[in-house]
């Protein structure tokens, strides 16, 4: 209806409020959706490494070889305990080396500039020269045969054969080192050399050290190796004293390298703990360097003669001579 005012009429208060929420609603709702959608982003942003840091992970994991495990911290075991048996963590005790023992060197061990003397017990040919052999030469306190044929298994299996195929196995892992190694005799000679001669070896090659290979024949009941040292000898033309002491260090390292390579006992026939001192061998009681013989088992005996024809067990044997000799030029 048209009144008698001309003013427009005014809008009630609900009309205001509709229109009020009418326009707020459509901008809330907006700026809800747009909080998500930058909410929702935000954690995949946080959680994503950025690319350096990827590439840094991936140089620092490649940089350690993944079969080498790093050794653990010292600090880490617990407070007061010991290793039993005083091995070093991560050492099965059961391979530890026992108090005292040298652990055998790895074939990277460097010989290079040291010359060793083998010396391969007897000769494959001594059989067909009784006359030359049986000859006797001086040894500084008496006299001895040029040389002996040697002993032999039940079945024929010669200690010449033996000395010759252990020396030369024990050759290969000596000059891999880069040791210079001079035999006395290689089967190229028809019988000998003589002990007087083998004795000379080490000197004529200017030898750092030498050594003597054998087999021995003791009674057939009795097994195990042994390691023969020399005795001082000042007599006649011998005068040993200078090797006695160098000698008994090669001999403890060679009877404890031996054991350990082969598993072979101590003999419990003859010597003591592995070792026997003697004063009546011309190969040591001339020597003028250092020199120890070892019996590397007893050929009479059927235990050790399975093992001593064994090419594997030979391969052992030579293993522990070598190892020995290397401990010998590079420990002190």
């Amino acid at each position: 209806m048209t009144g008698p005012t001309s003013r427009p009429p005014r809008r009630s208060a609900l009309l205001r409020a509709t229109t009020v929420v009418a326009a707020v609603v459509p901008l809330c709702t907006a700026g809800w959706f747009g909080w998500r959608a930058l909410d929702h982003s935000d954690p995949a942003a946080a959680t994503a490494a950025p690319p350096s840091a990827v590439q840094s992970g991936a140089v620092q994991s490649g940089s350690q070889a993944p079969d080498t495990p790093q050794s653990p911290p010292t600090s880490s075991a617990p407070s007061g305990s010991t290793p039993t048996g005083g091995a070093p963590t991560g050492t099965p005790t059961g391979t530890a080396a026992a108090p005292g023992d040298t652990p055998a060197p790895g074939a990277a061990a460097d010989l290079t500039g040291r010359t060793i003397v083998l010396d391969p017990g007897h000769n494959p040919g001594n059989f067909a020269h009784p006359t030359e052999i049986n000859r006797q030469v001086d040894v500084g306190n008496g006299h001895k045969e040029c040389d002996t044929t040697g002993t032999e298994t039940d079945a024929g299996y010669t200690e010449a054969d033996y000395t010759l195929d252990v020396t030369r196995r024990a050759r290969a892992l000596l000059t891999a080192r880069g040791a210079k190694v001079v035999f006395t005799q290689d089967g190229d000679r028809p019988w000998g050399p003589c002990v007087d001669e083998r004795a000379r070896a080490g000197a004529d090659a200017h030898a750092d050290v030498a050594l003597s290979v054998h087999g021995d024949g003791g009674p057939a009941s009795g097994s195990g190796f042994h390691v023969i040292l020399p005795a001082k000898v000042v007599a006649g033309k011998a005068d040993n004293s200078a090797i006695v002491e160098p000698s008994h260090r090669l001999g403890l390292l060679l009877r404890d390298g031996f054991h350990a390579a082969t598993g072979e006992p101590y003999a419990d026939y003859i010597a003591h703990d592995g070792l026997d001192t003697r004063s009546d061998l011309g190969g040591l009681n001339l020597s003028a360097v250092p020199k120890v013989f070892i019996e590397c088992g007893n050929m009479r005996n059927s235990a050790d003669a399975r093992r001593m024809t064994d090419p594997q067990w030979r391969q052992q044997a030579a293993q522990g001579i070598a190892d020995a000799l290397t401990a010998f030029l590079t420990t002190h």
